[in-house]
Protein backbone atom coordinates (compact mmCIF):
# COMPACT_ATOMS: atom_id res chain seq x y z
CA UNK A 1 0.00 0.00 0.00
CA UNK A 2 1.06 3.82 -0.87
CA UNK A 3 0.14 6.93 0.28
CA UNK A 4 -0.16 9.68 -1.69
CA UNK A 5 -1.07 13.58 -0.99
CA UNK A 6 -2.61 16.09 -2.61
CA UNK A 7 -2.97 19.80 -1.97
CA UNK A 8 -6.36 21.33 -2.69
CA UNK A 9 -6.13 24.96 -2.98
CA UNK A 10 -9.70 25.34 -2.33
CA UNK A 11 -10.05 25.61 1.14
CA UNK A 12 -6.33 24.45 1.17
CA UNK A 13 -7.47 21.64 2.28
CA UNK A 14 -5.27 17.72 1.66
CA UNK A 15 -6.50 14.92 -0.37
CA UNK A 16 -4.95 11.64 0.39
CA UNK A 17 -5.08 8.92 -2.00
CA UNK A 18 -3.88 5.35 -0.69
CA UNK A 19 -2.94 2.91 -3.62
CA UNK A 20 -3.15 -0.58 -3.31
CA UNK A 21 -0.62 -1.57 -6.36
CA UNK A 22 -1.43 -5.71 -5.70
CA UNK A 23 -5.09 -5.29 -6.49
CA UNK A 24 -4.54 -1.55 -8.54
CA UNK A 25 -7.68 -0.24 -5.93
CA UNK A 26 -7.25 2.62 -4.60
CA UNK A 27 -9.20 4.77 -1.90
CA UNK A 28 -9.38 8.86 -1.54
CA UNK A 29 -9.92 10.38 1.86
CA UNK A 30 -11.73 14.14 1.48
CA UNK A 31 -11.36 14.77 -2.01
CA UNK A 32 -11.85 18.17 -1.68
CA UNK A 33 -11.08 18.33 -6.24
CA UNK A 34 -10.96 16.02 -8.45
CA UNK A 35 -8.55 17.52 -10.59
CA UNK A 36 -6.67 16.74 -14.50
CA UNK A 37 -3.30 16.09 -12.54
CA UNK A 38 -5.05 13.92 -10.14
CA UNK A 39 -6.63 11.80 -12.55
CA UNK A 40 -3.78 11.30 -14.67
CA UNK A 41 -1.97 10.26 -11.79
CA UNK A 42 -4.41 7.67 -10.98
CA UNK A 43 -4.45 6.28 -14.20
CA UNK A 44 -0.31 6.43 -14.71
CA UNK A 45 -0.22 4.25 -11.90
CA UNK A 46 -2.85 1.91 -12.63
CA UNK A 47 -5.20 2.45 -9.94
CA UNK A 48 -9.34 2.51 -10.14
CA UNK A 49 -10.76 4.65 -7.69
CA UNK A 50 -12.96 2.30 -5.50
CA UNK A 51 -13.67 3.87 -2.22
CA UNK A 52 -13.92 7.42 -0.60
CA UNK A 53 -13.51 8.07 2.90
CA UNK A 54 -15.12 11.48 4.53
CA UNK A 55 -14.31 12.63 7.64
CA UNK A 56 -17.34 15.22 7.43
CA UNK A 57 -19.75 17.25 5.10
CA UNK A 58 -17.70 20.40 4.26
CA UNK A 59 -17.74 21.19 1.06
CA UNK A 60 -13.90 22.38 0.48
CA UNK A 61 -13.47 18.45 2.14
CA UNK A 62 -16.07 17.01 -0.23
CA UNK A 63 -16.30 19.09 -3.71
CA UNK A 64 -14.80 16.78 -5.78
CA UNK A 65 -16.76 13.80 -5.43
CA UNK A 66 -19.08 14.70 -7.94
CA UNK A 67 -16.88 15.03 -10.90
CA UNK A 68 -14.80 11.21 -9.38
CA UNK A 69 -18.42 9.41 -9.21
CA UNK A 70 -18.81 10.53 -12.94
CA UNK A 71 -15.88 8.20 -13.80
CA UNK A 72 -15.10 5.46 -11.18
CA UNK A 73 -17.93 3.75 -9.64
CA UNK A 74 -16.28 4.04 -5.90
CA UNK A 75 -18.21 3.46 -2.91
CA UNK A 76 -18.93 6.43 -0.15
CA UNK A 77 -17.82 5.90 3.49
CA UNK A 78 -19.24 8.69 5.60
CA UNK A 79 -21.50 9.44 9.07
CA UNK A 80 -24.38 10.75 6.71
CA UNK A 81 -26.61 8.75 4.15
CA UNK A 82 -26.07 11.06 1.27
CA UNK A 83 -22.85 13.34 -0.07
CA UNK A 84 -23.10 15.31 -2.72
CA UNK A 85 -26.44 14.32 -4.02
CA UNK A 86 -24.30 10.75 -3.93
CA UNK A 87 -25.70 7.65 -1.12
CA UNK A 88 -23.20 6.52 1.08
CA UNK A 89 -22.34 3.68 3.25
CA UNK A 90 -23.30 4.84 6.94
CA UNK A 91 -20.91 3.86 8.98
CA UNK A 92 -20.43 4.61 13.15
CA UNK A 93 -18.07 4.64 15.76
CA UNK A 94 -15.83 1.48 15.78
CA UNK A 95 -17.33 -0.04 12.58
CA UNK A 96 -14.53 -2.32 10.43
CA UNK A 97 -14.69 -2.48 7.02
CA UNK A 98 -12.28 -4.06 4.03
CA UNK A 99 -10.78 -1.30 1.89
CA UNK A 100 -8.42 -3.81 -0.81
CA UNK A 101 -7.05 -7.16 0.09
CA UNK A 102 -5.44 -7.74 3.92
CA UNK A 103 -6.26 -4.07 4.45
CA UNK A 104 -9.47 -2.87 6.75
CA UNK A 105 -10.15 0.48 8.24
CA UNK A 106 -11.39 1.31 11.72
CA UNK A 107 -14.41 4.28 12.10
CA UNK A 108 -13.95 6.78 15.10
CA UNK A 109 -16.30 9.21 15.87
CA UNK A 110 -14.85 12.69 16.81
CA UNK A 111 -18.11 15.04 17.22
CA UNK A 112 -17.12 18.29 18.10
CA UNK A 113 -15.68 20.17 14.71
CA UNK A 114 -19.00 19.27 13.17
CA UNK A 115 -21.62 16.84 14.53
CA UNK A 116 -20.72 14.33 11.79
CA UNK A 117 -17.28 13.86 12.43
CA UNK A 118 -15.25 10.84 11.60
CA UNK A 119 -11.36 9.83 11.28
CA UNK A 120 -10.24 6.77 10.01
CA UNK A 121 -7.51 4.65 11.43
CA UNK A 122 -5.76 2.17 8.31
CA UNK A 123 -3.04 0.55 10.41
CA UNK A 124 -0.54 2.98 11.52
CA UNK A 125 -2.10 5.75 9.78
CA UNK A 126 -5.28 7.81 11.15
CA UNK A 127 -6.64 10.22 8.87
CA UNK A 128 -7.95 13.35 11.09
CA UNK A 129 -10.35 15.50 8.92
CA UNK A 130 -10.48 18.71 10.91
CA UNK A 131 -10.46 17.30 14.24
CA UNK A 132 -6.97 17.40 15.28
CA UNK A 133 -4.04 19.24 13.05
CA UNK A 134 -0.18 19.94 13.52
CA UNK A 135 -0.34 21.43 17.38
CA UNK A 136 -4.25 22.66 16.78
CA UNK A 137 -7.63 20.75 17.29
CA UNK A 138 -10.79 21.43 15.01
CA UNK A 139 -13.26 24.77 15.33
CA UNK A 140 -16.01 24.58 17.39
CA UNK A 141 -18.64 27.31 17.57
CA UNK A 142 -19.35 26.53 21.22
CA UNK A 143 -17.34 25.52 24.65
CA UNK A 144 -19.53 22.71 25.15
CA UNK A 145 -18.42 21.71 21.03
CA UNK A 146 -14.84 22.52 22.16
CA UNK A 147 -14.89 20.55 25.00
CA UNK A 148 -16.90 17.42 23.25
CA UNK A 149 -13.77 17.64 20.76
CA UNK A 150 -11.33 17.66 22.89
CA UNK A 151 -12.94 14.59 25.18
CA UNK A 152 -13.03 12.52 21.70
CA UNK A 153 -9.46 13.24 20.74
CA UNK A 154 -7.89 12.37 24.19
CA UNK A 155 -10.20 9.08 24.42
CA UNK A 156 -9.81 7.87 20.35
CA UNK A 157 -7.21 9.26 19.07
CA UNK A 158 -4.11 10.25 21.65
CA UNK A 159 -4.77 6.71 23.57
CA UNK A 160 -3.34 5.05 20.62
CA UNK A 161 0.18 4.46 20.20
CA UNK A 162 2.68 7.63 20.34
CA UNK A 163 4.27 6.50 16.51
CA UNK A 164 0.81 6.25 15.01
CA UNK A 165 0.60 8.91 12.09
CA UNK A 166 -2.31 11.38 12.05
CA UNK A 167 -3.01 13.30 8.20
CA UNK A 168 -5.17 15.92 9.01
CA UNK A 169 -7.75 17.64 6.62
CA UNK A 170 -5.58 20.45 6.88
CA UNK A 171 -1.61 21.29 7.38
CA UNK A 172 1.35 19.01 7.76
CA UNK A 173 1.45 15.72 9.42
CA UNK A 174 1.91 14.66 12.75
CA UNK A 175 2.12 11.60 15.29
CA UNK A 176 0.19 10.92 18.08
CA UNK A 177 2.99 11.21 20.50
CA UNK A 178 4.06 15.14 19.32
CA UNK A 179 0.20 15.75 19.73
CA UNK A 180 0.16 14.72 23.14
CA UNK A 181 3.17 16.95 24.27
CA UNK A 182 2.47 19.91 22.08
CA UNK A 183 -1.23 20.31 20.94
CA UNK A 184 -1.73 24.00 21.84
CA UNK A 185 -5.98 22.70 22.18
CA UNK A 186 -5.84 21.27 25.19
CA UNK A 187 -5.39 23.04 28.93
CA UNK A 188 -1.98 22.72 30.69
CA UNK A 189 -3.13 20.66 32.99
CA UNK A 190 -4.61 17.83 30.95
CA UNK A 191 -1.10 18.32 28.51
CA UNK A 192 1.06 17.75 31.87
CA UNK A 193 -0.92 15.00 33.11
CA UNK A 194 -0.81 13.04 29.93
CA UNK A 195 3.00 13.99 29.14
CA UNK A 196 4.46 13.25 32.38
CA UNK A 197 5.70 9.36 31.55
CA UNK A 198 8.14 11.87 29.20
CA UNK A 199 9.62 13.64 31.96
CA UNK A 200 11.84 10.61 32.56
CA UNK A 201 13.56 10.74 29.07
CA UNK A 202 14.19 14.89 29.16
Amino acid sequence: MKLYFQYSPYGSSNVFLLGCDETGDAILVDPAEFTVNLLRFIEKNGYYVRTVLVTHNHKHHIRGIATLMKIYEARIYASKAMICDFPSTVVRDGDRFDLCRGLDAEVLSVPGHSSDSLAFRIGKLVFTGDTLQAGLIGSTISKYGNALLRRSISQKILNLADDTILLPGHGPPSTVGAEKRFNLGFDDEAKKNRTRKYDLFL
